[in-house]
């Protein structure tokens, strides 16, 4: 597996946040000053759903469940209304309460311990990234599928299906974060995702990577 080098990925670190100080969205979630009860709600709604899905009922979802004790304390079917358009709205509102539960007895605190903190319901590796992310401030990657085809397009493509467990894509996601605006890259990247390098029809020829881009050059963009 090629290893992309030290200058190619300080490359798209600046490249990718050019950008996203000119195109990136906003949300809610992005706010400064939020709770990390509010923060963590929306990395768990967000887990394999488009932002602008989780967008249309986040400020109401917080307003309504202001903090873990009011989620907790919550009727079931209450807060699947509210998960429905994102789907398997039963098996995560149960989970999303699991949670809750948990935290109520935590008191709100979290582990900074990795497996202390992927121990908690809910909090498997996407979600555990995202909370060394958004809460502890450290440079971890929200890697899904939409982070993956980006890095994969751009600096090579991975070998096992499964984005959790191939060391090629986890050891890069982790480079290509680390910077002092980690929060932006990732956000940078996933807005790219959805804006521009999309799964179909993706917008290469209008892309600011394309000279540099590996998909770019196998032309495979103008079959799929």
């Amino acid at each position: 597996m090629h290893r992309p080098s030290t200058k190619n990925i300080k490359y798209f670190q600046e490249t990718i946040l050019l950008w996203y100080n000119e195109y990136g969205r906003h949300f809610p979630w992005r706010n400064k000053g939020l709770t990390h009860y509010q923060l963590i709600i929306a990395e768990t709604l967000l887990q394999r759903t488009k932002a602008e899905t989780v967008s249309k009922f986040y400020k109401q979802f917080i307003k309504d469940f202001p903090n873990w004790t009011s989620l907790a304390n919550a009727d079931i079917t209450v807060i699947e209304k509210y998960l429905i358009p994102i789907g398997l709205y039963r098996q995560r509102s149960k989970r999303l309460k699991g949670l809750a539960l948990e935290m109520v007895k935590r008191k709100g605190k979290l582990p900074k311990d990795r497996k202390d903190l992927e121990s908690i319901t809910f909090m498997g590796q996407y979600i555990a990234n995202a909370v060394e992310l958004v809460i502890f401030n450290e440079p971890s990657p929200l890697v899904d599928v939409n982070m993956a085809r980006v890095l994969e397009r751009y600096f090579g493509e991975r070998k096992m299906a499964d984005i959790r467990y191939d060391p090629y894509l986890q050891a890069l996601s982790y480079k290509v974060v680390n910077h002092e605006r980690a929060k932006e890259i990732n956000w940078a990247v996933l807005d790219f995702a959805a804006l521009v390098c999309q799964a179909h029809n993706p917008k290469c020829n209008n892309c600011i990577f394309r000279l540099k881009c590996n998909y770019y050059d196998t032309g495979r963009y103008n079959i799929e």
